[in-house]
C-alpha cells in the first residue's frame, strides 16, 4: 500500500491485474496512444529527469529547465546534454514528442513595463534555446498577466511580439501556451489564446496545453463526458484542435468558476474522476503529453506513481454505453482535424 500511496486515494484502488511497471505502461501507451507522466524533479541537472520519470513509471514527463524562481542559471554543459539524451534513450522515452518542460514562474511576457518585460523575455529565449540544445520540441509556459496595469488586448500584443521574436532567434521548439484560472491572466478564455495564435507568424511553432484545474476554475465544466465534450467542441471552434499539444491533469481544490488555481489530487477535488476517464478514453487526447501536476505532500513522488497507474487503469476499463444518438454526435464531432 505504501508503494502506491493508497492513503491518498483510498476509494479507488490500483488494479492488481494491470502491469504497472514502466514496461507495462509503455506497452499501454503505444497500444492506446496515451502518454502519461508527471512534472518531475531536475535537481542536480536536467539529465536526472528521465530517471525520475522512469521511477514513477511515466511515459511522458515535464520538468523545469532551471530553478523556477531564480533568474540566473549556468549554461547547459555538453556532458549534461549528452547524458539527458542518453538517459532518455535508455528509458525509451521519446523526449522529442513527450517531454514538455515548464517555463519558470518569473516569466510574464504580458507585463506592460518594457524594462521588466525585456528581462523576462531574455529568460524566455534562454529556455527555448536550452530546449533546442536538448532536442526537446515542446515548451510550456503561462502566457502572462496584465498585472492590472493594461488591457488584455495590449497584453496579448506584448506576448505575441515576444513569441515572434523568440521564434526568429531559436530553431524548432514549439511554444505551448497554457490556459489559466485567474481572470486577470491572459488565457482565461479560449478567445484570448486564439488571439495570440492569430498574431504568431510561424503557426507551426505555437500550440496550447489545457490544464483541467484551470479550465474548471475559469468556468469550463469538465466534470462529465458530455460537458467536457462540449468544452472541447468550443475549443475546436474558437482555437482549433490542431493546436492542442498537451494536457495538464489536475483536480481542483477550488469551486467551479472560482478563479482559483489550486490543484488537488485526482478524484479528491471538485472535478472528480470522470474528467480523467474521459481524457484517457477520448482520441482527441491521443499522442500528446498528459502531465500530472497534483500535490505531492510527502515529497517522494509516490502519489505520481499511484496516479499514473490509476489513469492507465481508467484507460483499460470497459467503455461506458452511450445512447446511439450521443455516440454518433460524439464520434463525428470528436475527431481531430
Amino acid at each position: 500500500d505504501s508503494v502506491w500511496g493508497r492513503s491518498v486515494l483510498p476509494e479507488k484502488r490500483v488494479r492488481e491485474d494491470v502491469d504497472h511497471t514502466v514496461e507495462g505502461h509503455r506497452e499501454l501507451a503505444n497500444r492506446y496512444h496515451k502518454y502519461v507522466g508527471a512534472h518531475v524533479s531536475a535537481a542536480g541537472g536536467v539529465d536526472k529527469s528521465p530517471g525520475n520519470s522512469v521511477a514513477i513509471c511515466g511515459t511522458a514527463f515535464a520538468m523545469f529547465l532551471k530553478p523556477s524562481r531564480n533568474w540566473n542559471a549556468p549554461p547547459l554543459k555538453p556532458e549534461t546534454i549528452s547524458l539527458f539524451k542518453d538517459n532518455c534513450e535508455k528509458a525509451e522515452l521519446d523526449f522529442g514528442r513527450f517531454c514538455m518542460p515548464h517555463g519558470t514562474y518569473l516569466i510574464n511576457l504580458g507585463n506592460p513595463d518594457k524594462e521588466k518585460r525585456e528581462r523576462m523575455y531574455a529568460a524566455f529565449e534562454d529556455e527555448l534555446k536550452r530546449c533546442d540544445l536538448l532536442g526537446i520540441r515542446l515548451y510550456n509556459f503561462h502566457p502572462g498577466s496584465t498585472v492590472r496595469k493594461c488591457s488584455k488586448q495590449e497584453s496579448i500584443g506584448f506576448i505575441a511580439e515576444c513569441i515572434n521574436r523568440a521564434h526568429q532567434n531559436t530553431q524548432s521548439v514549439i511554444t505551448v501556451l497554457e490556459n489559466c484560472a485567474e481572470p486577470c491572466c491572459v488565457g482565461y478564455r479560449f478567445s484570448e489564446l486564439s488571439e495570440i495564435i492569430n498574431l504568431i507568424h510561424d503557426k507551426s511553432r505555437v500550440g496550447v496545453c489545457l490544464d483541467t484545474c484551470h479550465l474548471f476554475a475559469a468556468g469550463y465544466d469538465v466534470r462529465t463526458p458530455a460537458k467536457f465534450n462540449q468544452v472541447m467542441l468550443e475549443f475546436d471552434r474558437v482555437v482549433g484542435l490542431q493546436y492542442l499539444r498537451a494536457m495538464h491533469l489536475n483536480d481542483s481544490k477550488g469551486a467551479f468558476k472560482s478563479g482559483l488555481d489550486r490543484h488537488e489530487n485526482l478524484g479528491k477535488g471538485n472535478i472528480g474522476l470522470e474528467c480523467f476517464r474521459f481524457i484517457m478514453k477520448d482520441p482527441r487526447f491521443n499522442d500528446i503529453p498528459l502531465i500530472i501536476e497534483t500535490p505531492d505532500t510527502q515529497n517522494d513522488d509516490a502519489v505520481y506513481k499511484r496516479e499514473i497507474a490509476l489513469l492507465y487503469d481508467l484507460l483499460v476499463e470497459e467503455e461506458p454505453e452511450l445512447k446511439p444518438k450521443e455516440t454518433e454526435e460524439y464520434i463525428h464531432k470528436g475527431e481531430k482535424k
